[in-house]
């Protein structure tokens, strides 16, 4: 599929979308829909096991939705369109890693929240500063305490005031942290992590981790003991543990 303000590109089994806005990678209507979209599309590509999202160039990764579609006729589909890129982030099914390369801003930042994991340049900044616009940010509301803790998430969401990425990692907003010109090569050392594994088992890990968050202690013990039964007598699985007694190199189904 062709795209107008996205890239999508694959390789070795990542796919990397890329926002095509700079310099400041604005995210409006149209560019939410096609992040939903290719989300999607991908969700069905077996090839791909794990999708990174980036902004082009150097200087932000997004500096947020655009203002202009805050206000007016546009209000009410921007925010269903955006909290549907949400949705579309966990249903893809494969780990998602938000590569930060300039600012993140607002919807921006709220982007990198919703991956499930972060690499950025030191030089990146990250923040909400909705509030000071007399607004708050409602994706940030929900995954700022989950992601950092209460106490984190007032005052990032309160203040309005941003952060460098060393402070980021250190409150775990994102993962690493590293010097602007290793940043991509940072990023392939640790994606490597996770292509070098079963997508197949990828998936499954990563829908236990997400049913398991809003479920309580025991219940949560008691599901995935079923599921992880199923998983475990599934031929993939069946495979990579046959392989480590044999000592070789496991041939996953996918």
């Amino acid at each position: 599929m062709t795209y107008k303000n996205i890239l999508v590109e694959k390789k070795e089994g990542v796919a990397r979308i890329t926002i095509n806005r700079p310099p400041l990678n604005i995210l409006d209507i149209d560019t939410l829909e096609e992040m939903s979209q290719a989300l999607a599309d991908l969700r069905t590509d077996d090839e791909v096991k794990v999708v990174a999202i980036t902004g082009a160039g150097q200087k932000a990764f997004s500096a947020g939705v655009a203002v202009g579609d805050h206000l007016g006729g546009k209000l009410a589909r921007m925010v269903e369109v955006f909290n549907r890129l949400f949705i579309s982030l966990v249903e893809v099914d494969k780990p998602t890693i938000a590569i930060v390369n300039g600012v993140a801003l607002g919807g921006g930042c709220e982007i990198v929240a919703g991956c499930d994991m972060a690499v950025a340049s030191e030089e990146a900044k990250l923040g909400q500063p909705e509030i000071k616009l007399g607004v708050y940010p409602p994706p940030a509301s929900v995954l700022f305490p989950r992601i950092l803790g209460r106490r984190k998430a007032f005052e990032l969401i309160l203040s309005g005031d941003s952060i460098d990425a060393k402070e980021a990692e250190r409150i775990g907003l994102i993962n690493k942290a590293v010097p602007a010109g290793e940043l991509e090569e940072a990023v392939d050392e640790f994606i490597r992590r996770f292509t070098a594994n079963s997508g197949l088992a990828l998936t499954q890990a990563r829908q236990a981790l997400y049913r398991n968050f809003d479920l309580e202690f025991r219940q949560a013990m008691d599901v995935t003991g079923v599921d992880a039964t199923l998983v475990m007598a599934g031929e993939n699985s069946v495979e990579g543990l046959t392989a480590f007694m044999e000592k070789r190199k496991p041939v996953w189904i996918r």
